[in-house]
């Protein structure tokens, strides 16, 4: 069976540091902009504990897991394969 894909948690971890660090302080001033930030964090804090409780699902039901950094995968032609773009993907360079 293939690993199910799941959001790696780093991209949880990016966005509460963003949102408690900068956004929080940034609107600090703004009671209502305040409340939504303040919203949005727990949501984000409820949607990692909802991923745990997923991972613990998979866990005992023996289903692998394989933690994503992006929606991009690369597919090699062969194990050997050091090319990290696609034909078409392959960026130019210029001289």
């Amino acid at each position: 069976m293939e690993p199910i894909p799941l959001p790696s948690y780093i991209h949880y971890e990016l966005l509460l540091q963003l949102l408690e660090r900068q956004t929080s302080f940034a609107v600090n001033q703004q009671p209502a902009v305040r409340e939504q930030v303040h919203q949005l964090i727990v949501t984000l804090r409820k949607a990692l504990a909802q991923q745990k409780q997923l991972e613990q699902s998979c866990q005992r039901a023996n289903l692998p897991i394989e933690y994503r950094w992006s929606l991009n995968s690369v597919s090699f032609e062969s194990e050997n394969s050091t090319d990290v773009f696609p034909p078409a993907q392959k960026p130019e360079v210029s001289s």
